[in-house]
């Protein structure tokens, strides 16, 4: 009777293929994750797009006389649009291995690189929504205060005190860790550090450490002479003109307004610090130019986020003091301090092509992972793909915070 040689059958490769680029991922696999399957379903589609509920904010009334207010929902729109996969080619034999060592010969160094691409995509289209900044001394490594005022930048945007991560890159790392090594040194955080990169517990943050961390380059714009008339400034605006600037602003470029306070979300109050914005359209300044900031500006109201004295008069636009993302032409590693839920990722699911050796699919997570193999018979090759759809957001930016470093 001839011998019977068992080859891995899709379901082997997709499951193995998908548990190995969930642990591979590292800043992805911290924020909030969603599956959608209507993507797949023919009649179902959406076209891609999802619309993520914001929050509702009411005021509050004193006294006995009642006050009722509309309840106007709001959404935001989160896209599919991003496919990034891999492609592999290999023999008959190779199918012919165990698992395991098709694993550590294939589908590793293949998950690898995917976790890597997909993470550094998700990151760098999300931090530029933080407009949140911690600006230690531009250029240099952070240390544990570094750390507590981020801490209190994210407590004053309301951010629950669970599910809290900092990212940051090996020289930031370096920094904190030579200055905090103390902190990590108890048996129970060394017992936990077995996720990927994953350095201990600090000041209610899981730290972790990665080269994904991004570094912003602030482009040539203007430091000194741009204002803008706040008198003009109405609420839910997300544009902001202003005149006197030249140079260019890039997505992400940090600013503050003088005179104009960041508020505490639910009482009102204002903080004794400016509110920070962020560029959200990368812009070329001619002097008189129309900024596409966040967040949106809210002066009064049950979403009130500023406050000034008076919204009266020309305030200067600052860059670098008091908040803002750091000197012209400069570039800056940009550690990341977040909730959760400060960011969410959408996986969806791709269409099973027909006529084809086999093709897979499956979920873990939130993250679905196709597989499709097909046989080349001229060189006795199965070449195979593995794709993954997704979209991101920066959903709560309020939520999270970025260190200079």
């Amino acid at each position: 009777m001839p011998n019977t040689i068992k080859t891995l059958e899709a379901g082997d490769i997709t499951r193995k293929a998908l548990s190995i680029l969930h642990n591979e991922l590292v800043f992805t696999k911290l924020i909030d994750k969603q599956y959608d399957n209507r993507f797949a379903v023919t009649g179902a589609k959406n076209g891609g797009t999802l619309l993520i509920r914001e929050p509702n904010q009411f005021t509050i009334r004193t006294g006995a006389i009642m006050d009722t207010q509309d309840v106007t929902e709001t959404t935001q729109t989160l896209t599919l649009a991003t496919q990034k996969g891999v492609d592999v080619n290999f023999s008959s034999v190779e199918l012919t291995l165990s698992l395991d060592d098709f694993a550590e010969r294939i589908l590793q160094p293949a998950m690898s690189r995917l976790a890597a691409e997909m993470d550094n995509t998700v990151i760098r289209g999300c931090y530029p929504g933080v407009y949140n900044f911690e600006n230690t001394t531009f250029g240099t490594k952070p240390v544990l205060a570094d750390i507590l005022a981020l801490r209190a930048k994210m407590n004053q945007g309301l951010a629950p005190s669970g599910d809290r991560c900092i990212m940051v890159d090996s020289l930031a790392a370096n920094g904190v860790l030579t200055d905090t090594k103390a902190l990590f040194n108890s048996a129970s955080e060394i017992s936990r550090q077995y996720e990927q990169g994953l350095l201990g517990t600090i000041s209610g943050f899981k730290f972790y450490e990665s080269e994904m961390t991004p570094v912003h380059t602030n482009t040539s714009r203007d430091d000194t002479t741009p204002v803008v008339d706040i008198a003009t400034i109405a609420d839910g605006d997300k544009t902001l003109t202003t005149t006197g600037a030249d140079g260019t602003m890039v997505v992400g470029d940090v600013f503050t307004i003088a005179d104009v306070y960041a508020v505490n979300l639910e009482t009102k109050t204002p903080y004794p610090h400016l509110q920070q914005f962020a560029i959200r359209t990368a812009h070329t300044n001619d002097g008189t130019d129309v900024w596409d900031i966040t967040p949106k500006l809210y002066k009064s109201g049950a979403k009130q986020n500023v406050y000034a004295a008076a919204w009266t008069g020309s305030k200067a636009i600052v860059n670098v003091a008091a908040g803002g993302s750091g000197p012209a032409s400069t570039a800056y590693t940009n550690s990341l301090g977040f909730h959760k839920n400060a960011f969410t990722v959408v996986t969806g699911d791709l269409e099973m092509p027909q006529g084809v050796d086999f093709a897979s699919r499956k979920v873990i997570d939130g993250i679905s992972l196709r597989v499709v193999r097909q046989y080349d018979i001229v060189n006795d090759k199965f070449p195979c793909r593995l794709d993954v759809l997704f979209g991101y957001k920066t959903v709560r930016p309020e939520w999270a915070c970025r260190m200079c470093s």
